[in-house]
């Protein structure tokens, strides 16, 4: 199950632009080992902390209401 959770988390990521999929890996500690605050992603990619809260919400509410992300609310029980 771990495994297929994996693949379902990578499927419902990769409907995100390439930056909203790095701001949520980074601040969530997906294959990081730990998650990285605001500050620190903004630092690594010269954007302002504000900014990259915007990145995150945004990605955020694009995996809500994406279809995919029902399959993935199905594992996570919600």
């Amino acid at each position: 199950m771990k495994e297929s959770l994996g693949q379902e988390i990578a499927r419902s990521l990769s409907t995100l632009s390439e930056k909203e999929r790095d701001v949520i890996n980074l601040y969530y500690g997906i294959g990081h080992g730990h998650s990285w605050t605001l500050d620190e992603i903004g630092i690594k990619f010269g954007l302002t902390r504000e900014r990259v809260r915007q990145i995150k919400e945004k990605a955020i509410r694009r995996l809500k209401h994406n279809s995919r992300s029902k399959l993935l609310k199905t594992y996570l029980g919600q």
